[in-house]
């Protein structure tokens, strides 16, 4: 049976969508906003749509794990994000099961 671009489509978004969210976690151990976060990913070979990433910082602001704040940045207000207390343990949690995860499927994969 073959699949479909769609299927694929929809499988490799639910792969991405638990990366995308380790990943955030990871790059704002130090505070950036929004645009250099977006950046830095891209450059990385992460690539983030505006329409993906507010609401998931967004999201990760309201359980807790960031912290915000509204500041003047080059006469522009932008909003600064970091890592909480909260966002430090979970980031540490999540490192560790993806350490484990990625080592399980290394072997599967490997065979």
């Amino acid at each position: 049976m073959a699949i479909d671009d769609t299927q694929f489509e929809n499988l490799r978004l639910e792969l991405r969508r638990g990366s995308l969210v380790l990943a955030v976690l990871a790059q704002l151990r130090s505070e950036q906003y929004g645009y250099t976060l977006r950046k830095v990913l891209a450059d990385r070979g992460l690539e983030i749509d505006e329409g993906t990433l507010y609401p998931l910082l967004r999201r990760l602001e309201a359980q807790g794990l960031l912290v915000s704040e509204w500041r003047e940045d080059a006469k522009r207000s932008k909003r600064f994000y970091r890592l909480s207390a909260s966002g430090k343990i979970v980031l540490k949690r999540l490192l560790a099961e993806w350490k484990s995860i990625d080592s399980s499927l290394d072997g599967i994969v490997k065979g």
